[in-house]
């Protein structure tokens, strides 16, 4: 079992030999320039590894990059494995990121309530409190009151 920043580092590793062989070795006409890898993760055991990406476009290149990138594995695990030196290369798996979907739906609802805040804002302008400005007691005027 390896340790975790001997993972980390492994991580880190693949990362940077799968973006660069995307970049610049594979010509595959699916993997151009809109595919970017965010993230990696290896297993304690360091025979598998989960390499996150995001595609900028639509449903139709997002899947065309999914097929690319699993075409291309066997390069790019080769790739990893010359650049590693480790005893076995760990397979590579390729899972879209979620988090452009993410950022945009908490985009959506910071809009949402940016537009229910105006709203209160426009009903509120002419409003006026129902009873006095400053309902609470102040201490001078219960003397006041007991005086009396």
């Amino acid at each position: 079992m390896a340790d975790n920043a001997r993972a980390k580092r492994l991580a880190d590793l693949i990362r940077e030999v799968v973006a660069q062989k995307l970049l610049r070795g594979i010509k595959d006409p699916r993997l151009g320039s809109n595919v970017t890898i965010t993230d990696t993760r290896v297993t304690g055991d360091l025979r598998e590894a989960t390499v996150f990406y995001t595609v900028y476009g639509d449903d139709e290149e997002r899947a065309a990059a999914a097929a690319g990138l699993e075409s291309a594995k066997g390069v790019l695990r080769s790739a990893v494995g010359a650049a590693a030196g480790v005893k076995f290369t760990p397979t590579l798996t390729f899972v879209a990121d979620a988090l452009p979907d993410t950022a945009k739906t908490i985009e959506d609802l910071l809009d949402k309530a940016r537009m229910s805040d105006e709203q209160v804002r426009e009903v509120s302008a002419g409003a006026t409190y129902a009873g006095d400005a400053d309902p609470y007691r102040k201490p001078g005027e219960d003397e006041d009151d007991a005086t009396e």
